[in-house]
């Protein structure tokens, strides 16, 4: 790489965001600058991703993203022995975008593996030049038992997708290897869930993605720093329901980006409204402030359970730190 572009390791111990004052803890990130609006993506970056990925992503504006999607369609999971569609969360992702100075860019993923995937895609990543950021699980009682592992790393947005791109040509997850999916489903979560009470009572709207129906959040009241870059909703700093099932007997799973004083009002209000607790584990390294993510899991009528979701999120942003956007 040119000096232009560099690791995350030469940016923690550069980077302005992590002095002595910044490491204390999430109230001194209050005293952080707001950064400059991430630059974006040009066309011919964006055309160069997508031909390292040898798939077409998705691109948003606002938040100057580059996404490719990595849905597992080779798996056929079951919950409890109950089927479950794969967008129900058994979709993985790759994200780049800017560092908010424009020297260079960041990536992002959280791949779908099974147990016996995970330790080879470490391997490649390492020899590729990407660092692995967590692993773990998402789910209780699915079969097969998956895993997810999120990988990350520095350098131009063509780089990081080649890098990426190398990384995944041998497994399963790469769009390459990947059947074709099947044909779409006849009835979607739009026929499945009744989407204005969902919507009324999560105070946003969802999307639907096949038999499923999905909200997704970001933490607009705070500004998460890593690697140089602002973590927002589309790389992967979000808290998420994704609905199953109908609108009388629904799965839900999901996932709360919350700050480490937030973690145990959320489990509360989680375990208050019947929602199991699965997994609590980080994303990200080196992230100011540093975001906990908690993922859940609920069985029962949709709309009590989106009541659930709706309840974590109330918790959020109450304590008053944390650095407030203003943008």
């Amino acid at each position: 790489m040119t000096n232009t572009f560099f690791s995350r390791r030469a940016w923690l111990k550069t980077s302005t965001y992590f002095t002595a004052a910044g490491l204390v803890g999430t109230t001194a990130a209050k005293a952080s600058t707001i950064p400059a609006k991430t630059p974006a993506l040009t066309k011919e970056e964006i055309a160069a991703i997508e031909t390292a990925m040898g798939k077409k992503g998705t691109y948003n504006e606002g938040q100057a993203v580059h996404t490719t999607p990595l849905p597992r369609n080779d798996l056929r999971v079951t919950i409890k022995g109950e089927p479950v569609p794969i967008p129900f969360g058994f979709g993985g992702w790759a994200s780049i975008k800017k560092t908010v100075d424009g020297k260079s860019a960041v990536l992002m993923s959280d791949t779908v593996l099974l147990e016996e995937e995970v330790n080879p895609l470490i391997s490649a990543a390492h020899a590729n030049g990407l660092e692995i950021g967590a692993i773990h699980n998402h789910f209780f009682y699915e079969q097969p038992r998956i895993f997810y592992m999120h990988l990350h790393g520095m350098g131009t947005p063509e780089e990081l997708a080649k890098k990426f791109a190398a990384t995944i040509k041998d497994a399963k997850i790469s769009p390459a290897n990947q059947p074709a999916p099947s044909a779409p489903p006849t009835t979607t979560g739009k026929e499945l869930f009744d989407l204005p009470v969902l919507d009324g009572i999560v105070k946003y709207t969802g999307t639907v993605n096949g038999p499923t129906y999905k909200y997704t959040v970001g933490r607009d009241d705070l500004t998460v720093m890593a690697m140089g870059a602002e973590m927002t909703a589309a790389i992967g700093l979000n808290s998420w329901a994704s609905f199953a099932g109908n609108k009388d007997s629904a799965h839900v799973a999901g996932d709360i980006a919350m700050l480490e004083d937030e973690v145990n009002a959320v489990i509360k209000v989680l375990r208050s409204n019947n929602l199991e607790v699965v997994a609590l584990h980080n994303h990200m390294f080196g992230e100011n402030p540093r975001i906990i993510f908690l993922h859940y899991y609920g069985r029962g009528q949709a709309s009590t359970l989106a009541k659930g979701f709706r309840a974590a999120l109330d918790v959020l942003g109450k304590s008053g730190k944390g650095s407030h956007s203003t943008h």
